[in-house]
């Protein structure tokens, strides 16, 4: 297990700060971040907490989520590296022939 979370269905009032204040409660934060859009800045309603072991990870993680923040039932679970999210989505793209009409048999050409 890794010190990094992942935090979901975040209140779009909700700061970094006040996530610190939230996961300092299971132990020592090391540090957090909100996602907002880069075209417009706006939260994403996500982070990411890293906690200074994986002990104080696994404590926030039992403590925390499914828990009520700000209004909002919130998600907490290990943060997967990149590589692993992207493969995991299942959607389907160009590169590996998702959307390649012609080589669908039955299909009009």
């Amino acid at each position: 297990m890794g010190n990094r979370l992942y935090v979901g269905n975040i209140s779009f009032q909700a700061s970094d700060d006040d996530l610190k204040e939230l996961f300092s409660k299971a132990g020592t934060v090391a540090s957090t971040k909100l996602i907002t859009d880069a075209a417009t800045g706006r939260p994403r309603g996500f982070g990411f907490v890293e906690m200074s072991s994986d002990e104080e990870a696994q404590k926030a993680i039992e403590m925390l989520n499914g828990s009520n923040f700000m209004d909002r039932n919130i998600v907490v679970n290990e943060a997967k590296p990149q590589g692993e999210r992207d493969r995991s989505r299942g959607g389907h793209s160009r590169e590996r022939g998702g959307f390649n009409r012609e080589r669908r048999p039955g299909g009009r050409r």
